[in-house]
């Protein structure tokens, strides 16, 4: 299951971090997926090249504006405070999976 995954905050910095403890954790866990960081500006470039977006819970007041932005086959998820603030790689791949296998 290749899966690309791309992160999204404001400026793209938090999400970096999050995005490399991600790919660690999938790693460790097997998992087949590629994860990215951009900052939301560049959503437009990257939409049609994903299964999924996850976008930092500090943009939650604009998630349903930034879930129009991208093909009906992206599964849009708004990342979790919890895991999010201690930029905890396997919390967020735990979540995306929960979500990419509903």
């Amino acid at each position: 299951m290749n899966k690309k995954v791309l992160l999204i905050c404001g400026s793209g910095a938090s999400s970096g971090f999050m995005a490399a403890n991600m790919r660690k954790a999938a790693k460790k866990e097997g998992l087949d997926i590629k994860v990215q960081a951009r900052s939301e500006a560049e959503l437009a470039d990257y939409a049609n090249d994903i299964d999924a977006l996850m976008v930092g819970p500090h943009l939650k007041a604009e998630f349903e504006a930034i879930k129009e932005r991208v093909p009906q086959k992206v599964k849009v998820i708004l990342m979790k405070p919890d895991y999010y603030s201690i930029l905890d790689g396997r919390g967020a791949v735990d979540h995306l999976m929960s979500v990419l296998n509903q």
